[in-house]
């Protein structure tokens, strides 16, 4: 009976601590542990004026992102953006900070793992209220614009200038050219 009752009440409170931001996404999933589609409105903050106060060079560029949940001033943590090669979101977010946006995505969150709560994937971005979705995807095409010099088909770390100098210095294991002559690698 006591059994019953636990359960019976544990049903009944989840809905009063656990929020399902799921209703209304249309996030791809990455079948990724613990992914779940997630859509929610936010402020788009610099993390480390929000968390450590350091406001003098808030959204700058370089500065990290974040989003302040509205609907329970949460501090999710942007990781990615909706591109395959696991790029930033920081690019998708600047033009939006200090600003609230509508966003969706998945959000990666297991209670059990230190560090997995609040992780966020977008993948679509608007300013609140908008009709129109933006695919969050801007990574590769402003990492093209700063690096014209790369152009050529493939991943764009194949093609990053700074990569390409560290691995022909360092080899691919950063131990040197002569640990890479047992492996025989080709590029």
């Amino acid at each position: 009976m006591m059994k019953r009752l636990i359960a019976v009440c544990a049903l009944i409170a989840t809905p009063l601590f656990a929020q399902d931001f799921s209703e209304g996404s249309n996030a791809k999933t990455w079948n990724l542990y613990a992914e779940v589609p997630a859509t929610f409105e936010a402020e788009v903050v610099d993390i480390l004026c929000t968390v450590a106060g350091d406001c003098a060079n808030a959204c700058a560029d370089g500065r990290q992102l974040g989003l302040l949940r509205s609907a329970d001033n949460q501090l999710v943590f942007p990781n990615k953006n909706r591109q395959s090669s696991f790029n930033g979101a920081a690019y998708d977010l600047h033009p939006y900070c200090g600003k609230t946006v509508d966003v969706d995505g998945l959000m990666i969150e297991d209670e059990d793992i230190p560090g997995a709560k609040n992780i966020y994937l977008i993948q679509f971005i608007k300013e609140a209220g908008a009709a129109d979705w933006e695919k969050a995807n801007k990574w590769t095409k402003v990492w093209a614009e700063k690096h014209p010099e790369a152009k050529g088909k493939g991943p764009w770390f194949r093609r990053a200038p700074r990569v390409n100098a560290a691995i022909e210095a360092d080899g691919y294991f950063g131990q040197g050219l002569s640990h890479e002559d047992a492996y025989a690698l080709t590029q």
